[in-house]
């Protein structure tokens, strides 16, 4: 029996198993995937304060080594359902595992939005990538696209303009939505340009990508466009449906929970990404870890 099992690995719960380990709480992480979350596949990350600039990878294992100091236990497992045994908390695993716990904080952050267009999952690794950090050296003098222009997609478009003989940043607004020190970064560059108010409608190639179609959203015209590759960035998706019955869900997925980070069962909180929120950062996903600690531990402490 745990006081606290925290489901995810992310800026949001490995914050959220330091400020409850403080308290001196039993904790235990899951993860499904990668220590750290999304945020270890970002190559520059500098806005996180006190760190003018660091890997995400290394902030990810930064986070993970002080929350392992401080005694957290850590699993891999993907989380499939929570159940109430009284006032226990029972947490269930794809794997088949069960944990025990007192209190559960949900810190299950979000995954690549996909473009969805035909072919898209056959092309993924044979010229469709979701992560330059992991794949951008496979494309170095090459052609590519980067679909999306908020923050994730004008990093990754910095980072393969260095590698790459061309990069072509395709929106599908009229204007670029990240950092505007980002996009002055890319507007520099000559092997950067743009294609706005367009979106992906087709993938072609035989065994490897080798073109793309796009539209116009105001004129309808189609234009192909051929590419070495195409790095997708439009945004995430949160992965939140098993969790519905504890956890009320918003029309996007996300959990509709305030900034208490509390939910309709008194043992479950949420933190990170996951939750309805208007800003997601690195700051705002450990602030709620913090927030979410503290309420769960004043849950337990009654």
């Amino acid at each position: 029996m745990y006081d606290i099992v925290i489901v995810g690995s992310g800026p949001a719960g490995l914050t959220a198993a330091i400020y409850a380990l403080r308290a001196d709480k039993s904790v235990l992480v899951l993860e499904k995937e990668t220590f750290g979350g999304q945020i270890t596949l970002s190559p520059h990350v500098e806005n996180c304060p006190g760190f003018p600039h660091i890997s995400g990878s290394e902030l990810g294992e930064k986070l993970l080594d002080q929350a392992m100091g401080l005694g957290a236990e850590i699993d891999m497992g993907e989380v499939s359902a929570i159940r109430r045994r009284g006032e226990t908390c029972i947490i269930e695993t794809r794997e088949g595992n069960e944990y025990a716990a007192r209190a559960v904080i949900l810190a299950t952050g979000s995954r690549h939005r996909p473009l969805g267009v035909a072919r898209e999952e056959e092309f993924i690794g044979h010229g469709i990538s979701y992560c330059a950090v992991c794949d951008g050296a496979f494309y170095a003098g090459r052609e590519i696209a980067v679909i999306g222009g908020g923050n994730s997609a004008l990093q990754e478009a910095v980072m393969l303009a260095d590698i790459c003989q061309k990069v072509t940043v395709i929106q599908n607004l009229g204007v670029l939505t990240g950092e505007k020190r980002l996009a002055d970064k890319l507007y520099a560059k000559d092997n950067v340009s743009f294609i706005y108010n367009s979106v992906v409608t087709a993938l072609e190639g035989e065994r490897e990508l080798s073109s793309i179609v796009i539209e116009n959203t105001e004129t309808g015209e189609k234009t192909r466009l051929p590419f070495d590759g195409v790095f997708v960035c439009i945004g995430q998706i949160p992965e939140n449906e098993p969790f519905r019955e504890h956890v009320a869900l918003n029309d996007y997925g996300y959990f509709e929970a305030g900034e208490d980070c509390t939910t309709k069962d008194p043992a479950i909180f949420v933190a990170g990404d996951c939750r309805s929120k208007r800003i997601r950062q690195i700051t705002t996903a450990t602030a709620d870890g913090a927030v979410a600690a503290i309420a769960a531990c004043r849950y337990l402490d009654k």
